[in-house]
């Protein structure tokens, strides 16, 4: 599916590209997926499972936070700039998909969110002089979905996504460091 979807778009990828790419049967596809749409939102959920699997392993806890953004950003905007077709689609297609579409985004989106509260918790117990307050679900929430929302402008506007790096890193640590500094 991801294959066929970089080429050219979920839209006009069939069962039949994606059996073909895979090197398997129509029976084997649907014993794995109910439908085309089942497979699109598999290969959604496994590509964030990745991703922030990824930013975990990238982060260093010992980092002074600064550096722990810079570390998640740069994960996430180089796999997003990996395959941006893939990135597109997802933005694009997903709602098309109606109620499991925006099912699958708003789970993606709060374990985004949730990854981003327990990389701040833990960059706090291994930094205790940061003290303060935690960051909260909800400053994760506007935190991810601002990304996302800044990263669709700048893909339809053709710029490159790690451009936003210094963007998004500024506003980033201005909210952790208000959420940590503070009390």
């Amino acid at each position: 599916m991801a294959a066929s979807v970089e080429e050219k778009g979920y839209r006009d990828t069939t069962v039949a590209d994606v059996v073909r790419i895979a090197r398997t049967s129509r029976r084997t596809f649907y014993e794995q997926f109910a439908d085309r749409a089942d497979c699109f939102l598999a290969l959604f959920d496994t590509t964030n499972d990745r991703v922030i699997a990824a930013i975990v392993e990238a982060v260093d806890p010992a980092d002074d936070w600064e550096r722990q953004v810079d570390q998640a950003l740069g994960t996430y905007l180089d796999a997003v700039a990996a395959s941006p077709a893939l990135y597109q689609s997802f933005v694009r297609e997903l709602p098309a998909l109606g109620e499991r579409g925006a099912t699958h985004q708003l789970a993606v989106i709060e374990r985004f969110a949730r990854q981003l509260v327990e990389l701040v918790e833990l960059g706090r117990r291994e930094q205790p002089s940061l003290g303060g307050r935690p960051l909260t679900f909800d400053m994760a929430v506007m935190i991810v979905g601002g990304v996302r929302e800044l990263m669709v402008i700048a893909a339809q506007q053709g710029r490159d996504v790690r451009d936003l790096r210094p963007a998004i890193a500024a506003v980033v640590n201005a909210i952790v460091a208000g959420a940590v500094v503070s009390a």
